[in-house]
This record gives C-alpha cells, sequence and structure tokens, in this order.
C-alpha cells in the first residue's frame, strides 16, 4: 500500500510538474489558463485512475509506460498532428528534412480517425505503386492502425532499403480493401525537376519542401533563362505534401515584389507571425500557372495561396487538402519532443487554409487515361529531365574512332526528336498540364497578340 502511495505521488508530481513545465513554456495569458483548484481537481482524479489501473490492471504496468500513454492520450484528443514523440521518433522526425532516409515515400495523417495518405511523394516506391492522395492505410503488416499513433504508424511503414512492407488500403469507390506489398528504398532528397515543353514554355516540378529546395529553384529558372526569354512558366504542386515554412515562403518570396507572403495566428502572442516579401529580388513579368490537386498540403497551399492573393499566378487543378496549421517543436529534457499545434496559416488577404484548402482560379479534374498492357500513362521522369546524369552501364567504355561532324549532328537531331515525342506524350497523357499550357498561350495572345499577327505587322513595316 505504501508503495502504491508512493507511486501515486511521483505521478502527481511528474504530472503537476509536466503541467506546469508547459504552462510555462508556452506562456498562456492568466486570463485563458485554467484555475488552479480545477487543475488540482483533475490531477486527483488522475492519480485515482493511476491507482486503480496499477492494482487492478489484469498485467503489471511500469509508472513510466502509464504516464508516457497519458500524454499521448491527451495530445491526441487534441488534433490529428499534435503528438508526443519519444526519442528515437524525434530522431526520425529530424531525418525528414536534414537527410536521406528510406522508407515507401508518403506523407500520412490522421483523418477522421483513419491513417490517410496526404500524398505520395513522386518516385518513391509509395508512388510507383499507385497510393493516392485520400487513400485509408487500414492495416500495416497485418496489424490495424486503428488507435496507431502517427509516429508509430511512420516507424513501421519505414525500414531498412529492399526490405518489404505489406499495407491494406481503402480507397473511395472501392468496393473491398487492397493489399499492397511494397518495397521500401531510399527517399530522394532532390525536390526540383524541370523541362522545357515548347520553346519560351518551362515546366517546373516541386516534389516537396526541403532545405534546398528554393537554392535549386533558382538554378532552374536561371537554366531556362539561358535558353531563351520565358513566355510562360507551370509551376506543377500537385501531390506535394509540404515541407519547410521557410522555402514556401523564399519560393514564394522569388515571385511576389512586396506585402504579406503568409502569417500564422495562435492563442499565445508568440505565435502570431507575419512573414513579408523582401524587396530588390529580380521582377518576373511572365505569366504563371500553379498545377494543384487533393494532394497538394501545407507549404504547397502558402505558395499557391500567396501568388494567387497577390495575383501573380493562375491556380488551376483541384482543391488542395486543407493542412493549414503549425506544429511547434518542443525538444524535451530527455531527448524526446512535444510536436504541438500552435497557430493556423492565413494567406495574404485573411484566408485561413485550414480544413478548407485553397480553391483553384480553374478548375480541371484529372483525367485518368485506361491503363493499356498494365502499364501505366506517362509521368515525368529522372531520365526526361534536362541535362541528367547518364546510368554509367549506358556510358561506353571506350569509343573505337572520334564522331564525324555529321555523325553527332545526326544523333542531335535524334535526341531532339526523342525529346519533341516524350514532350508530346506527356501532354497527352496530362489533360491538367495540357490546359495549363494552354491557358499560358492564350495570356501571351492577349497580351502581345498572336505570333501570325505579330509576323505580318513585321512585314508591314
Amino acid at each position: 500500500m505504501n508503495q502504491i502511495h508512493t507511486l501515486i505521488r511521483a505521478a502527481e508530481k511528474t504530472a503537476l510538474a509536466a503541467v506546469l513545465a508547459l504552462t510555462a513554456l508556452i506562456a498562456i495569458p492568466a486570463t485563458a489558463a485554467a484555475k488552479p483548484s480545477d487543475t488540482y481537481k483533475s490531477l486527483e482524479n488522475f492519480s485515482n485512475v493511476l491507482s486503480l489501473v496499477q492494482k487492478n490492471y489484469v498485467e503489471e504496468v511500469s509508472p513510466s509506460q502509464l504516464l508516457e500513454g497519458s500524454i499521448k492520450g491527451m495530445l491526441s484528443s487534441l488534433d490529428p498532428h499534435s503528438s508526443y514523440l519519444k526519442p528515437e521518433d524525434f530522431k526520425e522526425l529530424k531525418l525528414e528534412t536534414k537527410g536521406s532516409f528510406t522508407g515507401i515515400g508518403v506523407e500520412i495523417t490522421i483523418r477522421d480517425n483513419f491513417l490517410t495518405v496526404v500524398s505520395p511523394i513522386e518516385g518513391t516506391p509509395g508512388y510507383r505503386v499507385g497510393l493516392k492522395a485520400g487513400d485509408r492505410i487500414v492495416k500495416i503488416n497485418g496489424k490495424s492502425t486503428k488507435n496507431m499513433g502517427l509516429m508509430e504508424a511512420v516507424r513501421k511503414l519505414r525500414g531498412p532499403k529492399g526490405t518489404k512492407v505489406e499495407i491494406s488500403v481503402f480507397r473511395k469507390g472501392w468496393s473491398e480493401l487492397k493489399k499492397i506489398t511494397i518495397t521500401r528504398d531510399v527517399i530522394p532528397l532532390h525536390s526540383v525537376k524541370w523541362k522545357m515543353l515548347e520553346p519560351g514554355y518551362a515546366y517546373i516540378r516541386i516534389t516537396n519542401f526541403q532545405a534546398k529546395t528554393t537554392r535549386d529553384f533558382k538554378t532552374a529558372l536561371k537554366k531556362i533563362n539561358s535558353k531563351g526569354r520565358i513566355r510562360g512558366l507551370i509551376i506543377d504542386l500537385r501531390n506535394n505534401p509540404g515541407g519547410l515554412l521557410s522555402q514556401a515562403v523564399r519560393i514564394s518570396d522569388i515571385f511576389i515584389d512586396e506585402g504579406v507572403i503568409v502569417s500564422t495566428r495562435g492563442r499565445v502572442k508568440d505565435q502570431n507571425t507575419v512573414y513579408r516579401a523582401r524587396s530588390g529580388g529580380t521582377r518576373h513579368s511572365f505569366p504563371i500557372v500553379i498545377l494543384v490537386n487533393e494532394g497538394s498540403a501545407s507549404a504547397s497551399e502558402i505558395v499557391a495561396g500567396a501568388l494567387q492573393d497577390h495575383g501573380k499566378a493562375i491556380i488551376m487543378g483541384t482543391k488542395t487538402f486543407g493542412k493549414g496549421s503549425v506544429q511547434t517543436i518542443i525538444p524535451m529534457a530527455n531527448g524526446a519532443g512535444l510536436r504541438l499545434t500552435t497557430a493556423r496559416y492565413y494567406t495574404p488577404k485573411g484566408r485561413s487554409i485550414q480544413a478548407k484548402g485553397i480553391t483553384p482560379d480553374i478548375i480541371v479534374e484529372r483525367i485518368e487515361k485506361p491503363v493499356k498492357n498494365g502499364k501505366k500513362h506517362d509521368v515525368l521522369r529522372e531520365a526526361d529531365l534536362e541535362n541528367h546524369m547518364e546510368n554509367d552501364e549506358d556510358i561506353p567504355k571506350k569509343e573505337k574512332r572520334s564522331k564525324t561532324l555529321k555523325e553527332r549532328q545526326e544523333e542531335q537531331k535524334k535526341a531532339l526528336e526523342k525529346k519533341e515525342k516524350e514532350i508530346k506524350k506527356l501532354l497527352e497523357n496530362d489533360n491538367q498540364l495540357r490546359s495549363a499550357l494552354m491557358v499560358l498561350k492564350g495570356l501571351n495572345v492577349y497580351r502581345y497578340g498572336s505570333p501570325a499577327v505579330l509576323s505580318l505587322k513585321k512585314k508591314d513595316k
């Protein structure tokens, strides 16, 4: 009995210390804080439950396990994104933006109590097997994901390269679960890809927002500029689950001359922040279309919302995911972390993104082409990109002789024809991308007149 009372007192002290520490950390105003008497009554109730569990539960449970479970339960009851990160989970979180990791490459969240795919990252195992935004992962390796914490699910989906994980997926319109076996792989950290669709019309794809995204985006723009005047740019944020807020702000800042990019508002004053455009950057006069869909979330929505509100881009596609809350990561003394929702994102015009998302200026639903011979429609891959690195196995070990000028010209001609065919096929299979290109061309006709008319004007002169 004395031992139980000792445990109860220890639990009371630990729980009270956690409450007081958290209160001090986030500096809740006195008017918003709970009355001390209410807090002590709740803690008394908590200690009674702890005592009953330790006395009567079918198996012996350690106080630390019960307290950790209590903390997890408290945070999971708030919203899908607040959570307690054990030391190993905290390390996993850091890997997402600072280093490479292996897994299946999908961003997940809890929606309506189900583990839900926000978006698969392009080029990853999850993307290749056909996972889509909104898919519900009901089981992982036969274990139900009901009541499974987000970080626990992440741990189960990640693993060494080459190992397999089986997930049971339910998708809207399906009548039953579908089992999918996925081979884990290294998740690529290159988040920017680019391509010229036609002379003057460029395409840049951002797969997620990582530490080097802005740098790589600017490099892509520089290379595109070197090919001649840009008449229009398509920024593809479809199935981009988000990432670093700082990178979303910097990408937006490339195109916005002045004013607010995004603001955050919380219950605590310290969480109220306004991110503004910095003057002095390069001004871009070409029209921009941003492609979004239900898999565009968080940082993607910040970029789309900022450029939409400032009139710098036309947003095209389907309504975005609606993940507009700010999570603050608070390190704990024991190496663990507290992931706490502390604010909401607002666009420059004060629109809340949370649960509403960004509504496109032009709604274009994706039309999936029928699968032929078991092959999926073409998507943009590494081999399609400008200046991509060749596979070393494809590089001849030794040339027997130097090629003549005519042979080199013939090779260049074939390579150009191949690129043109690839672009044509890509546009044929992606109606949203095709629509974006048509809009850009239309804007140029409206602004400068049609190429045929301009050509006649030149002749008249």
